[in-house]
């Protein structure tokens, strides 16, 4: 892989982890999260490679 399509890819990862954590914070925000677990998923795709990819996990709510 090239520097230049590495480095690209980096960027893009990096602004999906960003905005994602601002936007999770954002919709905790004024809600009571105490003791809760919330499924959350995540999916990429590119569509012109046929490529979707699927993350899952939990987030814990604030004590």
């Amino acid at each position: 892989m090239t520097d230049d399509a590495n480095m690209s890819m980096r960027k893009f990862l990096k602004q999906v982890g960003v905005t994602s954590q601002q936007a999770i914070e954002e919709a905790m925000r004024g809600t009571d999260t105490a003791g809760k677990s919330f499924a959350v998923k995540a999916v990429i795709t590119i569509d012109e490679l046929g490529l979707r990819h699927e993350v899952t996990g939990e987030i814990k709510g604030q004590d």
